[in-house]
């Protein structure tokens, strides 16, 4: 007598990773009457801070909002003021100052503010918490058999990867992996600048902040709880954080700050006044251009499909926007899912690749040889 195997769990959908792409591809469905399951490996909404400010850009994330039927709830959430600008030499002068009159197109909102924006907009269960992917494999027809790091697994006939840098689902479509930039970010923060740092407070200003050099800088903004989020910026090896100990805060704030021993000591205090323990960051991107060729019952969004370097602001909105569409052309062709993908992929190809491209350019603007004149060119409309 032969017994048959246990089916394995099944989704019709599997979006892995619930960050702003995923969510908004599951908002999407939801709104257009269709389900998707959410695989995150946070263990919770709460599981983890979610970074600093995000521009939401009019002509992309605000596109994906609009999608997602949350805009106005979006609008509500604006960081007021975040969109000034202030752009300084390493000698502390001022070379350029924007203030931020409301009118913008790229409106400022905290991380996680959006994140709970699009949680809040899910039904409850949509998204599994605390669910490790460890790889995936095809089953024939578009189906594929996800696996788990706690040795489970399940089935799906559409699987979409949007689990960021490292993905697990982008080996299915591609072997391309990200490339180290050649700039390593290490990241401070200053909690209630106005009353604890009130010096740093008004180097930083009411929104973004660009202190830079050839080679170096230190990028910052003001959050919306009064909180000073500030990385400073080295062209540098990839091993050049390896040397420096982490787990010693003051030790690497003196390590860090020898790259800019002759800069203005205000600037400096952005990293030797931080509070908590200094986050090391590299940089990496994967190919301008990164494509795929269509592969039954799998896709990706987001940094997974185009990871590239933050210097344009481009990541997070093209995630948006890659969620949105998806969704819509999900539900546009209902029941035909390789349809579906084959209308999303053909537009972002194309898209990645511009915001790629004007990503690598921006990180040359930053930290060529005369900056910050080109960035000063980029926001007077100065570069051609």
């Amino acid at each position: 007598m032969t017994t048959s195997t246990p089916s394995l769990p099944h989704h019709p959908i599997a979006v892995v990773g619930g960050g702003p792409g995923g969510l908004t591809l599951a908002r999407v469905l939801h709104v257009h009457g269709i389900e998707a399951a959410v695989l995150e490996l946070d263990v919770s909404g709460a599981a983890r801070t979610q970074g600093g400010m995000l521009d939401i850009h009019d002509d992309s994330g605000q596109v994906a909002l609009r999608a997602a039927r949350l805009y106005e709830e979006f609008r509500a959430r604006v960081h007021p003021g975040g969109e000034a600008v202030r752009v300084l030499g390493q000698d502390g002068a001022v070379r350029l100052e924007q203030s931020d009159d409301g009118t913008g197109g790229r409106p400022e909102i905290d991380r996680g503010e959006l994140r709970d924006l699009l949680l809040d907009s899910l039904p409850e269960g949509t998204v599994r918490w605390g669910v490790k992917v460890t790889g995936a494999r095809p089953l024939g027809d578009g189906r594929h058999e996800v696996a788990l790091a706690d040795g489970s697994a399940f089935t799906t006939d559409l699987l979409v990867g949007a689990d960021g840098a490292w993905s697990r689902i982008r080996p299915l479509l591609s072997p391309e992996r990200p490339a180290y930039t050649g700039v390593s970010f290490v990241e401070a923060s200053l909690p209630d600048a106005d009353a604890r740092h009130p010096e740093s407070a008004r180097v930083v200003g009411g929104g973004m902040l660009f202190a830079l050099a050839a080679g170096r800088g230190f990028l910052g903004h003001r959050e919306s709880d009064g909180s000073l989020h500030v990385y400073a910026a080295v062209e540098a090896p990839e091993d050049w954080l390896d040397g420096i100990d982490f787990t010693d805060t003051e030790a690497a704030k003196a390590a860090v700050l020898k790259e800019f021993d002759d800069w203005d000591e205000s600037l400096k205090a952005l990293v030797a006044d931080a509070d908590g323990a200094l986050v090391p960051r590299r940089i990496h991107a994967l190919p301008v251009g990164h494509r795929w060729d269509r592969v039954p019952g799998v896709t990706l969004l987001g940094d997974a499909a185009h990871l590239m370097s933050p210097f344009a602001g481009e990541g997070a909105n093209l995630a948006l926007l890659d969620g949105a569409e998806l969704g819509l052309a999900l539900a546009a062709h209902p029941g035909d899912s390789e349809a579906a993908l084959a209308v999303y992929e053909e537009k972002l190809f194309p898209r990645s690749e511009v915001s790629a491209a004007m990503s690598l350019q921006s990180g040359a603007t930053l930290f060529r040889a005369d900056t910050p004149q080109g960035l000063i060119d980029l926001f007077t409309g100065q570069d051609g």
